[in-house]
């Protein structure tokens, strides 16, 4: 809120991620200043900045000159500790003077709607995260439409917000749709805790949950030992699908009342089709609901026509909720964005006869687990650094709580390698979720006649032999 309302361009970094991850997405769009915590769970985040340039430890703070980030020039951390290079966030509070302040608000009006105020990073192809820019437009103006769908509008809600902040389902679907709507937010823990979750559930009588399968899956198997007496009205579920089991479970052992499944892309500032009011357990589990009343929708086949209803194509929307583009990447933007503002999901979708939507695919080989969207290509790339490693290729095998599981299947110089020498050898290179938690050694890989993978036969193969 305060960056957009000073006029400057917020940008979420994921806490998970390591200091090649970070460094990346610092130069990417050219970060001046960070503010951060000093440490948060094994990660600290003033040692990897470090990490990345040594000088920030010999630098006086507003003075940096760092090699590796060069456009970066102040440091802000939450601490008490006295940091070279850094400044205290307390230090710079202690700077609101009433003229200050006053200046601030001035340079409010100035500030114009389609103005960039967001900068959300999230996974290519190739495996390094492209830079999705919203605007102050899209960012309110969307959540207020999503924030009505999940009947924020309809009283005066709390919300137990159990997902990252530095999502889109924290930021676009969570806080922005809650300060259209007048919802109050209710932050359990620092970091994702069920049981603090249940305990934020109950002591705060919260009527909403915004969570991802794997959080209402843990949530779920806490409220089996603790046995609380809570009864949430709404549950939102978003990162990955919703099954027709976990439904049933939250109806059952959390006593929610309507659970409400969105499906989006942070490209479209988060949501695109979501619930109904009044949906049943088949259009909450079985598809992703309905397109959202300020968006436009169509499926098309491999040469850009609309194909009848019912039948599959590529996922395409239209509407003020699309991004402005990527950061310093016009290319993969003209990809993205059509010259009519039509913007291509990349997802593999059917609308049905009755308007609701289906996932069938995905056009690229995108993994979710967790909610964390991954791309092979990124640990492919670093498993082939491997010194005993030929060829390696990661796929997602199903997961009863993480929705999906990273695999990573690779063909070997003849030496013995074991899953905790390559978990050991990603460790600190990539962010703990990309981790592959199973391996697969293989003599060869299924391929085309052109030399192209088939991964769909290394799930098949893989999948129920775990």
């Amino acid at each position: 809120m305060a960056c957009a309302r000073g006029g400057y361009i917020l940008v979420n970094i994921n806490s998970a991620y390591q200091p090649s991850e970070l460094e990346y997405c610092i130069n990417k769009v050219g970060v001046k200043c960070i503010i951060s915590d000093y440490k948060f769970k094994t990660q600290n985040y003033y040692d990897f900045l470090n990490e990345i340039s040594p000088e920030i430890s010999t630098s006086e703070p507003g003075k940096l000159k760092c090699t590796r980030m060069p456009t970066l020039e102040n440091i802000i951390v939450i601490t008490e500790e006295d940091l070279r290079g850094a400044f205290k966030f307390q230090e710079i509070l202690d700077l609101a003077t009433d003229s200050r302040v006053k200046n601030a608000y001035a340079l409010q009006d100035s500030i114009d709607p389609d103005q960039p105020c967001h900068i959300q990073f999230t996974s290519g192809t190739t495996g390094q995260p492209k830079a999705a820019i919203q605007s102050h437009f899209h960012l309110v103006n969307n959540s207020f439409f999503l924030g009505k769908r999940n009947e924020l509008d309809r009283k005066q809600h709390s919300i137990c917000v159990q997902v990252p902040f530095f999502h889109a389902f924290g930021t676009d679907i969570t806080i922005c749709a809650a300060l259209n709507h007048g919802a109050t937010l209710v932050v359990p823990s620092p970091g994702y805790d069920p049981d603090k979750s249940l305990d934020a559930i109950r002591d705060e009588k919260c009527s909403v949950i915004h969570g991802t399968p794997t959080m209402y899956v843990d949530l779920i198997n806490r409220q089996k030992v603790r046995k609380e007496d809570i009864s949430p009205e709404i549950a939102v579920c978003g990162g990955a699908s919703c099954s027709p089991h976990l439904f049933r479970q939250m109806s059952e052992l959390l006593k929610v009342k309507k659970v409400k499944s969105i499906y989006g892309l942070t490209e479209a500032t988060a949501v695109i089709f979501q619930s109904l009011y009044d949906d049943n357990e088949y259009q909450s589990t079985s598809t992703v609901g309905y397109i959202g009343d300020h968006l436009e929708a169509k499926v098309i086949n491999e040469e850009g026509k609309i194909v009848p209803r019912g039948v599959p194509g590529e996922l395409c929307i239209r509407g003020y909720c699309t991004t402005l583009g990527y950061w310093d990447d016009e290319d993969k933007t003209k990809e993205l964005i059509s010259s009519d503002k039509w913007l291509r999901t990349g997802d593999q979708f059917v609308i049905e006869e009755n308007g609701y939507g289906k996932v069938v695919g995905r056009l690229k080989e995108l993994i979710i687990r967790g909610g964390e969207n991954i791309f092979p290509r990124e640990i492919e790339d670093l498993l082939n650094t491997h010194p005993d490693i030929l060829e390696s290729h990661v796929i997602g095998l199903p997961h009863e709580r993480l929705g999906e599981e990273i695999c990573a299947c690779v063909r070997t110089t003849g030496t013995s390698l074991s899953l905790e020498e390559i978990k050991a050898y990603c460790k600190g290179k990539v962010a703990y979720f990309k981790i592959p938690s199973i391996l697969k050694i293989v003599e060869s890989f299924p391929k085309t006649t052109s030399g192209k993978i088939q991964k769909y036969k290394l799930v098949n193969l893989f999948k129920d032999r775990k």
